[in-house]
């Protein structure tokens, strides 16, 4: 084995084995094919990441080698913890000694980013022109958004129209494009494709070229519409940059936003109207609650501009009731 400084730089993407010190949030990581139980004293392997999380955890890959690490995400990304959403403060994070880098025969420590990075196509915007692209979006994490997402699938699926899902930002975990897969998408794939842990704090060029890329892997499906989520609230780091790139928006043929309630609905509706963006239709949690879907159709009601949106149930969307309607709104505002 290869010592290494204590001041080595530790870079996303690289993968390490670690042992179980202690049992926190995450007593399973996933693997090929399932989810493992953890046990103090297993040896797990993991890749470095960052994670953004507002219902759970944020955290940061280290600058260099730490006593002690966390499993921020159940998929295996490990890091270093900053802070928790407070119903986590007592379990506290898995806690992790690293054994040792993983290496190839070279005796270079095995990096997943850079492995995929020479696979990465260039952003042109070409992928799009071949399809339909569908931005689901949400309020905050957990507003609804994957639901929505998977469940436009499945409604296109209703319709007889071939609908692929990609995620393109987030945390390693399978379970979002599994989904869409079950619910009828003819592809479903995410950045973990190209080696990614998370997407977390990753450049916008980054972004771009991992958006052309999964476009190209699912366009061999030649679906009619692909469905593209991006992970948290429209306020966290890498959707902001996303929206308010033009040329990167000029690739969207529409966008469905989630909303957790009613005031975040009318609130994400007027920022993204502010960045010159207007959701095709609203859906996500709030939907649940014919309150508070009564709350937004009189928000809606009041602005002009507004007042025709359509909001989308699950009920809406696994049906099918909605392609058409979205369309239409296409022709109207073309």
């Amino acid at each position: 084995p290869q010592e290494l400084p204590a001041n080595y730089p530790i870079k996303a993407g690289d993968v390490a084995i670690f042992e179980v010190l202690e049992l926190g949030k995450h007593t399973q990581i996933q693997t090929a094919g399932r989810n493992m139980t953890l046990a103090v004293g297993d040896l797990i392997m993991g890749a470095f990441g960052a994670r953004y999380a507002t219902n759970q955890f944020e955290g940061y890959v280290p600058e260099s080698i730490q006593d002690e690490y966390h499993i921020l995400g159940g998929g295996g990304v490990i890091g270093v913890l900053e802070s928790s959403h407070s119903k986590f403060e007592k379990e506290g994070p898995t806690r992790l000694k690293m054994v040792g880098f993983a290496a190839n025969s070279a005796g270079t420590i095995v990096n997943t980013i850079n492995l995929c990075s020479p696979t990465l196509k260039r952003f042109d915007g070409s992928g799009a022109l071949k399809t339909k692209v569908i931005l689901s979006l949400g309020s905050s994490m957990d507003s609804g958004k994957t639901t929505t997402a998977a469940f436009l699938c499945h409604g296109f699926n209703k319709k007889g129209k071939k609908a692929a899902y990609i995620k393109l930002t987030g945390t390693a975990y399978p379970k979002d494009r599994n989904l869409a897969s079950d619910l009828g998408a003819c592809a479903a794939v995410d950045f973990v494709k190209y080696g990614f842990p998370s997407t977390y704090l990753r450049s916008e060029i980054e972004l771009l070229n991992l958006y052309e890329s999964l476009l190209a892997d699912v366009l061999v499906e030649n679906p009619d519409y692909v469905v593209v989520e991006i992970a948290d609230g429209i306020f966290q780091r890498e959707t902001r940059m996303l929206l308010r790139n033009p040329v990167f928006m000029n690739t969207v043929y529409q966008v469905v936003f989630s909303a957790g309630d009613s005031l975040s609905a009318a609130q994400g509706v007027q920022t993204l109207n502010n960045w010159g963006i207007m959701p095709a239709a609203l859906s996500g949690l709030f939907t649940a609650s014919p309150l508070l879907i009564r709350e937004v159709k009189e928000y809606l009601f009041e602005n002009q501009e507004l007042m025709f949106m359509p909001i989308l149930t699950l009920e809406d969307l696994a049906l099918g009731k909605w392609p058409v309607l979205i369309d239409h709104i296409s022709l109207l505002q073309a």
